[in-house]
C-alpha cells in the first residue's frame, strides 16, 4: 500500500533530523552540513534566482510521488559530493532553495522508498539519479554494473532484477547542470513558414557537419558547425524551408552496443527532455551547450529555415526490468512507467522495452513542460514526434480522445507549432495512419511504398498512386484536414538511403554485429540488375535516372515533401538499412560527391524542383481537389490521363498501368491571397512512366492545353535552364523508358 503524503512528510522530517550519522543502504556516512531554505515546488528541475534577503541560489523541486525520502547531492570539480535532504513536500513534490548555488554546479538526486520490484516499487538510494528536469547534462552515460539498481550479473537472471543492487552510481553516471536563462528571444525571428509551402529536410546534427570541408575542423558533428555559414549555405541553396533534427535530447547507449564497441548514432534513446545532447556541443557540457543550440536555431531562422526536433516522449534509456536506473526509474518507477499486470515487467508498445504512462498527469506534465520550454527558451518551431501511437494510448488501446491529444489541442502555445506524428507504434492496433486529429501531420508510410513500387514495377495498377500524388485525400480529407496533414517521403532515417534504394534488394546490415537480423526486410527496393556499386556504366546511369524519377515525383506530389539530408547528393549507407548505431562514414554525409558531375546535377535538379515548387502555388495546394469542372468548357481542376490521351476511365483505374499523366489545373486553385485576390498559376501536365521502354504519349487535347512546353525530363542527366521543346496538344510525344516529364500548358 502507498503511503500517504502526510505519512512521507512525517517520515522526511524524522530522516532529516538524524544528523551527521544517517545510515544509507546500512553503511555509516557522513553529510556535510548544507543549508537548505524551503524554497517552492514550482517549477520543476533546478532553477538559479535570487532568494530570500536578496541572495542568489537555487531552487530545487522533483516530483517523486511515492517516495519516502529525497536527497539533493551537489559535486565539486573533483567529484566530491555534498548531500543535503530535500524536507519540504508539497503536492508530492520534494523542493528547497539552496544558497550560494551558481549556475555551471553539477547535481543528481539520491530516492529513498521500498524496494518491492514485485509491485514495481524500485527506489534504490545507492543510484544517483539524472534530474528529468535538468537542461544540461554533464558527463557519459556509460553502463557498468554499478548504474543498475538491481544485480545486472546475478546467477540466475530470470530473477535478477529482483535483487538490489547498492553500489554507488554516482562515479559512474552524468550529473544535471544549472543553467541560468537569461535569454528572452526578442531578437528572434521566427520565419512561420505555412504548412502548405514548407518542404522538409531530415538532417542529423553530427552527421551532416562531421565531413563537411567548410566548417572548421574543431565545429564539426556539433550544433556550432549546423550554424556555421558552410552549412546553411547549402540548405538555402537546395530551398528547404525546415530541419528537422534527429534526436537532440540527451540521449545514453544501449548496453548490447557499448559491449560490441558501437554507440547509439541516431539518438532515439532519450533520458533528459529539457537537455541539449552535450555531445553535439563544441563550446562546452556545463551549460554551455544550451547557449551553442539557441545560436543555432537563431542562425537557421535568420536564413528563412525552421527547426523541427524529432522527439522521443514514448520510452526512455531505462529499458526494462533488467534495464539501468538513470531517472525515472529511480524517482518513482510506477509513477512514470507502464506496468504489466505483473509489475515486475513493463508495458512494452514501443519495442525498447518500456513505455511511458502518459495518461499519468506527471508524466502528462514532463511531456508538456518540456515542449514548451523549447518552444518558449529554445526556439524551436514543432516537433516530429517518434512512435506517437504510444502517446495516444490510454489505458491500453489507441485513443485519439486521449488525454495527451486533447492536451495538445487545448494548449494556447503547443496548438500554434508544427505536430508531426509517426502514426504508429508496434503494440496491438497500433497503425494509425490518417487517423491523428486536424492540428496534426503524419509521415505517410502508404505514400512511400506507392511510389516505390510504381517505380520498381510493383504496383498491380496506379489506382494508390493517384491518391499518394494528390494528397492522399483518402487517408485525410475528413475533420476539416488538408493535405498538408500528409507528409510524403520515399526515405527517412530508418531504412535504405536514396541511392540504396536502387543499388540494393536485401539490407546489408553487418557492421551492426547483429548478423544481419536486424532491419527491416521489407525495402520495396530495386537494385536496377546488380547488388551493390556497380563499375558498369548501364547500371549507374540507370540508378541515377531512378533517383531523378523519385525526386521529381515527391517534389510533384500535393502534400508536405520531406527529403533525407543526403539523398540529393547520392549518399549511400553501403546497403545498411539501420544504420542506428554507425557513428562513422557509413552515416556521414560525403561532401566530395558535390564533385562529380553526375551527383552534382541531382542535387541542381532537387534544388530546381524546390523552387518550382516555391513559384507555382498549384504544386502546393492548400485544399483537396475536387475532380469536377467549375467552368462551361468543361475543365476540372485535376484530371488523369492514359497513354492514349483520353480521360482515365474505371476499368483504367483497375488495369495494369506503367503509365499515367495527371493534369493540374493553375485556374481553380481554391481560396484567397492576402489581398483577397484569387490564387491563379500556370497549370501543368506531368507524366510518370515507369516502364523500361519508350511509350507514345499523347498529350490532351483543347480545352486542356492548346500547346505544351516541357519544364522536366528526368531522362536527362543535366537539366540546363529548362529543356523547353514545346509541342501541340493533341500530338503524339515520346516519354522515354523511366522517366517524368512535366510540361507547362502554353495557351
Amino acid at each position: 500500500m502507498t503511503s500517504s503524503a502526510a505519512e512521507r512528510q512525517a517520515v522526511a522530517q524524522e530522516r532529516a533530523a538524524e544528523g551527521p550519522g544517517a545510515v544509507l543502504n546500512g553503511t555509516p556516512r557522513r553529510t556535510p552540513g548544507m543549508p537548505v531554505w524551503p524554497g517552492a515546488p514550482t517549477p520543476l528541475g533546478s532553477r538559479f534566482r535570487v532568494g530570500p534577503d536578496g541572495v542568489a541560489g537555487t531552487n530545487f523541486a522533483l516530483w517523486a510521488g511515492g517516495a519516502e525520502a529525497v536527497e539533493l547531492c551537489l559535486f565539486d570539480e573533483s567529484g566530491k559530493e555534498t548531500r543535503a535532504k530535500l524536507t519540504e513536500l508539497t503536492h508530492e513534490i520534494w523542493h528547497g532553495f539552496v544558497p550560494g548555488v551558481l549556475p555551471g554546479q553539477r547535481y543528481g538526486y539520491r530516492v529513498h522508498g521500498r524496494w518491492d520490484p514485485w509491485t514495481g516499487a524500485r527506489w534504490n538510494p545507492a543510484k544517483l539519479l539524472l534530474d528529468p528536469y535538468a537542461r544540461a547534462v554533464d558527463g557519459d552515460f556509460g553502463l557498468p554494473p554499478e548504474v543498475y539498481g538491481h544485480v545486472r550479473d546475478w546467477p540466475q537472471q530470470q530473477v535478477a532484477d529482483t535483487v538490489r543492487d547498492d553500489r554507488d552510481s554516482a562515479p559512474y553516471v552524468p550529473k544535471g547542470v544549472v543553467v541560468h536563462d537569461d535569454d528572452d528571444w526578442t531578437d528572434d525571428r521566427r520565419p512561420k513558414t505555412p504548412w502548405a509551402d514548407s518542404v522538409i529536410y531530415e538532417v542529423h546534427v553530427r552527421g551532416f557537419t562531421k565531413l563537411h570541408p567548410g566548417i572548421p575542423e574543431e565545429l564539426r558533428g556539433t550544433y556550432a558547425g549546423l550554424a556555421h555559414p558552410a552549412a546553411i549555405e547549402h540548405l538555402v541553396k537546395l530551398g528547404v524551408t525546415a530541419v528537422e533534427l534527429l534526436p537532440v535530447h540527451q540521449f545514453a547507449h544501449e548496453d548490447h552496443l557499448l559491449r560490441r564497441g558501437l554507440k547509439n548514432y541516431w539518438g532515439y534513446n532519450s533520458i533528459g527532455y529539457f537537455a541539449p545532447h552535450a555531445g553535439y556541443a563544441a563550446s562546452g557540457t556545463r551549460g554551455q551547450q544550451v547557449g551553442e543550440f539557441k545560436r543555432m536555431v537563431r542562425a537557421l531562422h535568420e536564413a528563412g529555415i525552421e527547426v523541427i526536433l524529432d522527439v522521443v516522449y514514448n520510452h526512455t534509456a531505462e529499458a526494462g526490468e533488467l534495464g539501468p536506473t538513470l531517472s525515472l526509474k529511480g524517482i518513482d518507477n510506477r509513477g512514470y512507467y507502464r506496468l504489466q499486470s505483473d509489475a515486475r515487467r513493463y508495458a512494452d508498445y514501443t519495442g525498447c522495452g518500456n513505455t511511458l504512462h502518459v495518461v499519468q498527469p506527471q508524466v502528462l506534465r514532463l511531456i508538456t513542460d518540456s515542449l514548451r520550454y523549447w518552444v518558449t527558451e529554445m526556439g524551436v518551431d514543432g516537433f516530429r514526434f517518434d512512435l506517437a501511437a504510444a502517446l495516444a494510448r490510454s489505458m491500453h488501446d489507441v485513443d485519439m480522445l486521449s488525454p495527451f491529444l486533447a492536451v495538445i489541442a487545448q494548449d494556447p502555445l503547443l496548438s500554434r507549432v508544427k505536430l508531426i506524428a509517426e502514426p504508429w507504434d508496434v503494440g496491438s492496433g497500433g497503425y494509425q495512419v490518417g487517423a491523428f486529429p486536424p492540428l496534426w501531420t503524419e509521415w505517410n508510410d502508404r505514400y512511400r511504398n506507392a511510389v516505390r513500387d510504381f517505380w520498381r514495377g510493383a504496383l498491380p495498377d496506379v489506382r494508390d498512386l493517384g491518391y499518394r500524388l494528390s494528397g492522399s485525400s483518402d487517408l485525410y480529407a475528413w475533420g476539416g484536414r488538408r493535405p498538408y496533414a500528409s507528409v510524403n517521403f520515399v526515405t527517412a532515417h530508418d531504412g535504405f538511403t536514396l541511392r540504396d534504394l536502387v543499388s540494393y534488394e536485401r539490407k546489408h546490415n553487418e557492421a551492426n554485429g547483429e548478423g544481419n537480423r536486424d532491419g527491416t526486410d521489407d525495402n520495396r527496393a530495386w537494385n536496377c540488375g546488380a547488388e551493390g556499386e556497380s563499375d558498369e556504366e548501364r547500371v549507374r546511369a540507370l540508378r541515377r535516372r531512378q533517383l531523378r524519377n523519385l525526386l521529381t515525383t515527391l517534389l510533384l506530389s500535393t502534400g508536405v515533401p520531406m527529403l533525407v539530408a543526403g539523398d540529393e547528393l547520392g549518399r549511400t549507407q553501403r546497403g545498411n538499412n539501420n544504420a542506428y548505431c554507425q557513428d562513422n562514414e557509413i552515416s556521414w554525409l560525403d561532401w566530395e560527391l558535390l564533385e562529380d558531375p553526375g551527383w552534382k546535377a541531382l542535387f541542381e535538379l532537387t534544388s530546381r524542383l524546390i523552387e518550382l515548387r516555391h513559384r507555382h502555388p498549384v504544386l502546393r495546394r492548400r485544399a483537396f481537389f475536387s475532380g469536377r469542372a467549375h467552368s462551361a468548357d468543361g475543365l476540372r481542376d485535376l484530371a488523369w490521363f492514359t497513354a492514349r490521351g483520353t480521360e482515365m476511365t474505371e476499368q483504367d483505374w483497375y488495369a495494369p498501368a506503367a503509365t499515367l499523366g495527371m493534369y493540374l489545373s493553375g485556374r481553380d486553385i481554391p481560396g484567397r491571397d492576402e489581398r483577397g485576390a484569387p490564387i491563379v498559376d500556370d497549370s501543368f501536365l506531368a507524366v510518370l512512366h515507369a516502364g523500361d521502354r519508350p511509350v507514345s504519349f499523347v498529350l490532351p487535347a483543347p480545352p486542356w492545353a492548346e500547346e505544351y512546353e516541357v519544364v522536366v525530363d528526368t531522362s536527362r542527366e543535366e537539366q540546363g535552364d529548362a529543356p523547353g521543346e514545346t509541342h501541340r496538344a493533341g500530338s503524339a510525344i515520346t516519354v522515354p523508358g523511366r522517366a517524368v516529364l512535366l510540361l507547362r500548358v502554353v495557351g
